[in-house]
């Protein structure tokens, strides 16, 4: 997409609702049918839900970072944060995207033994494994929007937010491509603004 298929904000203004939360919209209807299933991966009794595919779909990425970021933008103004935090690994791709359509910078928030010196190390439980997460850096006054591919169990968007209240950030939100209601991440991550829900 060009810069002028964008003209008045940095992100496209997108209805209320899709796929469960907008599906009045092609462009998400059709971004939804790229998310591919793999049954018994990582472990087994595990459905991974691959968002690669919709990754390397230009129109497709465009309208899950536009869905995303709606919330948190006000119509055609600024956004509502600035700065955005994208956790190991496909959080970044969603965090680089919306920071530079945002006008906002990025934090990564690296999966443990990644950094030389972190200043914070979060232990979280996963639905198959336990993890850490950690990053560094001054976020004092900042307002972070946290960003992920997928709300699971909540474990990492609540680790992550852990993360960014101890380097002095404020979390304005959190939102994530696609939701796994079953496993019920809601409870620990209440608001999170998902674009799909399976």
């Amino acid at each position: 997409m060009t810069p002028t298929d964008h003209p008045q904000t940095p992100f496209s203004p997108q209805p209320p609702g899709l796929a469960t939360q907008h599906g009045d919209s092609a462009g998400l209807q059709r971004a939804s049918a790229l998310i591919s299933t793999t049954p018994d991966f990582p472990t087994p009794g595990v459905l991974f839900r691959d968002v690669t595919p919709l990754l390397a779909d230009p129109r497709a990425y465009r309208d899950v970072l536009d869905a995303m970021a709606e919330p948190f933008c006000a119509d055609g103004d600024a956004p509502g944060f600035d700065l955005v935090a994208g956790i190991e690994a496909r959080g970044f791709v969603m965090a680089g995207g919306l920071a530079a359509a945002a006008g906002t910078g990025v934090l990564p928030i690296r999966k443990a033994g990644k950094l030389p010196n972190p200043q914070v190390t979060v232990e979280y439980g996963l639905e198959y494994a336990e993890a850490a997460i950690e990053s560094s850096g001054d976020l004092t006054g900042a307002r972070v929007l946290l960003v992920d591919d997928v709300l699971a169990t909540g474990g990492t968007l609540r680790a992550a937010r852990t993360v960014v209240q101890r380097l002095g950030g404020t979390v304005v939100g959190s939102a994530v491509i696609l939701e796994l209601e079953e496993l019920k991440g809601r409870t620990l991550v209440p608001g999170c603004h998902a674009v799909f829900t399976v």
